[in-house]
């Protein structure tokens, strides 16, 4: 997987990765765009369906993190009191991959890449996976997952008809997988999601000043070795020394705006002490 890539996925929020190859539909679908295709009622239902089945997919394809990793217990520790926002039941996991990563789906799976941990502290991995939750909350997900649906024409004629959706394949994971990847949120979404985030971290008694530093971290990478391609890319969205800046006016805006300093980073599970053994006691022997 390309460094490239893996730093559009925090900047552009997609759904996805290179190993989604996400399983949405059934084989008498390809080609099969047909007339109900525009009118189709795309639910939020429909939308947490497919990423559900997206999700199983790459977490059967990925190192998931166990339950007695140093990842696994951080992030448990974080969010374990995150689990529902705003109506929106939300589950967490560890990929053990060093690329920089996080995102979220419609069915409320965020997944966050080793890689983004071992460079971010507490405050500011709450920050940047607050901006993923917040593109659930705000259908940004939903919205997602169904343009790439129709972009591909894999929405089937009886579907759009019946209103439902069909059992999925194998056989189309690459085309709608790269469909998925390929989807963009709006300048409006990711500002939206950037403001859900400092709202997250105010509300909740966080750090406000992590959100700038989160994304002086991702412009710094950007203006690393990937800087002209991601200058391309980002063209349609806002880039990640502008949010800075607008985290830290909103910041100065509520009083509450100081130099951000990062904290210590411990992705370690703890170490638990060594039972001590009893000592034996002894019997002084009568003469």
């Amino acid at each position: 997987m390309k460094k490239r890539f893996i730093l559009l996925g925090i900047l552009f929020a997609v759904v996805g990765f290179t190993k989604v190859n996400a399983q949405i539909i059934s084989d008498k679908t390809l080609g099969a765009l047909g007339k109900g295709v525009a009118g189709f009622t795309f639910s939020d239902a429909d939308a947490a369906a497919l990423a559900k089945q997206a999700i199983n997919e790459m977490d059967a394809e990925n190192p998931v993190a166990g339950p007695t990793s140093g990842y696994t217990i951080r992030l448990n520790r974080l969010f374990g009191k995150h689990t529902s926002s705003e109506g929106v039941t939300l589950n967490y996991k560890v990929y053990l991959v060093k690329d920089i990563n996080a995102f979220a789906c419609a069915d409320g799976s965020v997944r966050v890449f080793a890689g983004l941990m071992d460079i971010m502290d507490d405050n500011e991995l709450l920050a940047v996976i607050g901006h993923e939750i917040g593109h659930v909350v705000n259908h940004d997900t939903r919205d997602a997952i169904k343009a790439a649906y129709k972009k591909e024409a894999l929405l089937d004629v009886a579907s759009s008809q019946s209103g439902t959706i069909e059992t999925i394949t194998k056989s189309q994971l690459g085309k709608l997988g790269s469909a998925m990847i390929d989807s963009k949120h709006s300048r409006k979404q990711e500002s939206q999601a950037d403001l859900f985030s400092y709202d997250f971290m105010k509300k909740n008694g966080y750090d406000v000043n992590a959100v700038e530093s989160a994304f002086r971290i991702l412009q710094n990478l950007s203006e690393g070795a990937e800087a002209s391609f991601l200058t391309k890319m980002v063209s349609s969205h806002p880039d990640s020394g502008k949010r800075a800046d607008d985290a830290k006016k909103r910041a100065e805006k509520d009083g509450l705006y100081k130099a951000y300093l990062q904290q210590k980073i411990v992705n370690t599970a703890p170490v638990k002490a060594a039972a001590k053994t009893p000592a034996k006691k002894t019997t002084a022997k009568k003469k």
